[in-house]
This record gives C-alpha cells, structure tokens and sequence, in this order.
C-alpha cells in the first residue's frame, strides 16, 4: 500500500519562493498576533467512557431558560412540525451539493421554490440560492453595486454592529473605501447620509428594523441614496417583511437579511443563512448559486443553474464574488417553514410580535428606571435604560429561568416574540421588579 508522502521543506520553500514569502508565518500576516495559537495543547487520548463522561459534564453547564427576551440577530420563533418532518428526510439531508445540476433535480428545485418565494417577501425581481449568514450577504451586497468611479460604501451606525465589521472587513480586503454614517435618537441620521452621499458613493446599507428594534425612514434613505447616483441595500428581518413596507415597495436595489427567523433553531449561533434577492438589472451581478426554470428534451419542467458562468468564482481577485456555494439545508428549512405559514401565517406572526412587544414595552417602562431610550415606532425590539447594572440584572433573572435582553449601551435591548406570551411579559416585570427592589 502505498504510504502518503508530504512535501519535502525544500519542496515547501521552493512553493512559498513562488508566491513572494519567505515564511509559512507570512501567510497569516493579516491575523493579529493576539488571535494566533502558538501551540494546540491537546490532552492525551482516553476511552469512549471517559469521553462520554466529560461530554456529559459539558452539556450539564448548558442552562435551559424557560423564557427567552433576547434577540440582536437570532431569534426564538416557533417552528411548526412540518419543518423537522419533512427536511430530516435522508435524502434532503444527504443530498450532495449540485456540482452536476442536471442530475440534482430534487435539490435544484427546493433551492428554486425557496428563491420564488425570498422574491416574494422581500418583493424583489430574483434571488439567489443563500450565502453564509446575514453579516456575509450585506457585504456580499456591497461588492454588486462597485462601478468604475463609484465603490464607496456607506453603512448605518444602527446596523447589527457584527454586519458593520464583516462589511468593513470585505472592504477593508478589498481596497475600498467605507464610511459609517453615524445615528441619531437610535435612528440612521438622514441628514448626515445626504451630506455624505456623493459622486464616488456605490452603496448605502440601512438595516430595517436597525439594531435597536427601531423602524428606519426607509423610504427617505433609498431615496438620498438615489439621488447621489447610489444603490440602496435594504438589510431587513423576514419576518418583518410581512408587516412593513418590503425592500421592494421601498424601491431598494438589493435586499438580504438573515434567515434563521424562518424556521432555524438558535443552535448555538448556527448553521444559518444569508439571504440576498435583487431587482432585475441586478441579478446577474447576484453572488453564489442561481436556480432557473426550463424545459429538458422531452418539454417537461426541469431546472437548471443559471445566469453564470458555472466556474465563475474560482477566478480569485478577478471575481466578484468567492461564493460559489450555498446553505442548501437551511434554505430548504427556510423554504418548507414559509410554505407552511403562508403569507397569512407569516402576517399573523409578524402582528403577533410586534403586539407582544409593545405590551411588554409599555409594562417595563412602567417600573421606575426603565424608560426607553428611543422614541418612535418599533417592530419585535427595543432598548430601555437600567438603574442597575444591566449584567447584574441578567444574572438575576437567569436565576429564575429567564434569559433577559442583551445589554447595549448601558442599557438593555429586549425582544419579544410570539413565543412569549402576556403571563411571560408579566412574570419578567415582576422579576424586574424584584431585582431591582
């Protein structure tokens, strides 16, 4: 049997001397060096007992909350049965990745039902089959509206301030230029966009609902992006969408959030998904995956990857975009949970949030201390000041099985799902209270 053979150190310098290093450190030259392991202290091997032991130990730290308040990205929605059901099927879930797409019919198609019905959300001309998460698919967005004199991008202070960093990562690679567009009172300041905004402004990123739970002038920030000659990237929660006004009745360029509202467990932060959707003279500029409908040889229905080259993405720097994959699971996941609520269904729950939310708004701005922070109108989210210390108070409510809000600012930023019912708004006022006594 033929053993396996590593290249040689003469080998391996001889690969480094090709591309300009003299180092294997240098190819890590952008990681600070805070960030690098300098050895993997990795224990000595043991039993399956041992292992099955210390597992369990793990997973006994794991607290269980009775009630979840937090949101800022990952929410806890219910996800009907339907969802498990159907994409824990095997051959969903070992379906291989389409590298040859005339053969993939069953994923090509639930990849294609899952575009229809993004586009139909978000009210946009096509969508893509996801990217990564949501933090990818906004900066994957800025990289579609680059033009010869236009690659500026301009990002609202009152996005998720993890969308801010990957955007400015991808940029920060990429040579271009990026400004922040600072917040006023919780909200993208209007004012600042349209003096910032200018002849070398590709895009601006507003996110709807922002960071803060707060619901942006959307309308107003597409419209001061179009008139300095700029795309208009509308980041939204899909869930939302089916009660504001859509990227698409905005009149935005390009919508993406993340889709884990759409029937994704929390999981511990992931797998998630990205996903992106465009008008029309947009969509070839679409990164990743595009599913197309047609006919095969004997005229019936079958479907196709489209509107790229299939090898587009290993072109590197030459390339728009690196992505040459999708979340094909999670889309799928994605796609049977909004077959299954319908638009009715995603309405219901929309209005089932935004109605809880405001029950609990109203309740904890009751207690002395805890005003909101913000004026104006929300969706699922909102900010209320804390007279203690916001840690001090989470650590409380956990003791009771309630995992409070998040603390941003020196305060705190609750969300409220249709998961929470009033008895559960209720019991969190009244451990409020208690903490705070």
């Amino acid at each position: 049997m033929a053993g396996y053979l590593p290249g040689t150190a003469d080998e391996r310098q001889a690969m480094l001397e090709a591309i300009g290093l003299k180092h294997p450190d240098e190819l890590y030259a952008a990681i600070p060096k805070g960030l690098r392991a300098s050895a993997l202290k990795l224990p000595n091997g043991v039993g399956e007992i041992e292992v099955s032991r210390a597992m369990r130990e793990l997973a006994g730290r794991n607290a269980v909350y009775r009630s979840v308040f937090r949101g800022a990205g990952a929410y806890c929605h219910y996800i009907p049965s339907a969802v498990k059901s159907v994409t824990s099927r095997e051959e969903f879930v070992t379906a291989y990745t389409p590298y040859q797409p005339e053969l993939s019919q069953g994923v090509l198609q639930s990849i294609f039902e899952y575009q229809t019905m993004i586009a139909a959300l978000t009210g946009m001309d096509a969508s893509n089959a996801s990217v990564y998460d949501g933090a990818t698919a906004a900066a994957e967005a800025t990289a579609m509206c680059r033009e010869r004199g236009r690659a500026e991008a301009l990002i609202s202070a009152a996005a998720d301030p993890m969308t801010i960093e990957t955007i400015q990562t991808y940029l920060h690679a990429a040579g271009v230029p990026c400004r922040v567009v600072p917040a006023k009172d919780g909200r993208t300041d209007l004012d600042a966009l349209s003096q910032m905004a200018g002849g070398g402004t590709a895009c601006a990123y507003v996110q709807q609902p922002n960071y803060f739970g707060l619901i942006e002038d959307a309308d107003e920030a597409c419209r001061l992006a179009h008139v300095a000659g700029a795309k208009f990237i509308m980041g939204v929660n899909p869930i939302a969408c089916a009660l504001l006004r859509t990227p698409g009745e905005v009149g935005a360029d390009i919508a993406v959030g993340e889709g884990q509202p759409l029937g994704l467990p929390l999981s511990f932060g992931g797998p998630y998904l990205g996903f992106m959707a465009a008008r029309g003279p947009l969509m070839r500029r679409l990164p990743g995956r595009i599913v197309g409908e047609t006919q095969d040889g004997q005229g019936r229905r079958a479907f196709v990857l489209t509107l790229q080259a299939r090898e587009q993405h290993i072109r590197r720097e030459k390339a728009q975009s690196n992505i040459c994959t999708n979340q094909a699971l999670c889309a799928m996941k994605a796609g049977v949970y909004m077959a299954a609520m319908g638009p009715d269904g995603m309405a219901q729950v929309a209005a089932l949030c935004h109605d809880r939310a405001a029950y609990a708004a109203a309740r904890l701005s009751g207690i002395p201390g805890f005003e909101r922070a913000h004026d104006g109108e929300f969706f699922h989210e909102f900010v209320t000041r804390c007279p203690i210390a916001p840690d001090a108070l989470i650590a409380r409510l956990a003791q009771r099985g309630i995992l409070g809000g998040l603390p941003v600012n020196g305060g705190i930023l609750w969300c409220v799902t249709e998961m929470n019912t009033r008895a559960d708004i209720d019991e969190l006022v009244d451990a409020v209270k208690e903490a705070v006594s």
